[in-house]
């Protein structure tokens, strides 16, 4: 990712992470037993490619940092199960 974004005047923080992997998976099978004038070839598509993965910029964009799920109201369970089990039998 960095060597995309540095030949291709891209900040690489804000290349794709999945496109990324997928590309490297797509042309890994493509440079075995190819000539070392090939692979760069290759290897230079696959680093445009990757750069091609640029994310632009959402702005406007906000997420709240918050959790979705509320605790529950029940204690937390700080004997083992089979004592709280036979303290609920005998209650």
């Amino acid at each position: 990712m960095y060597h995309a974004g540095d030949t291709f005047d891209r900040k690489p923080i804000r290349l794709s992470l999945q496109a990324t992997r997928q590309n490297l998976d797509n042309f890994s099978t493509k440079w075995v037993d190819q000539p070392r004038k090939r692979v760069k070839k290759i290897y230079r598509t696959m680093l445009k490619k990757v750069a091609d993965s640029y994310e632009k910029r959402r702005v406007g964009r906000v997420e709240p940092r918050v959790r979705k799920r509320r605790p529950k109201a029940y204690p937390l369970m700080q004997e083992p199960r089979s004592v709280l089990r036979a303290k609920m039998k005998s209650a």
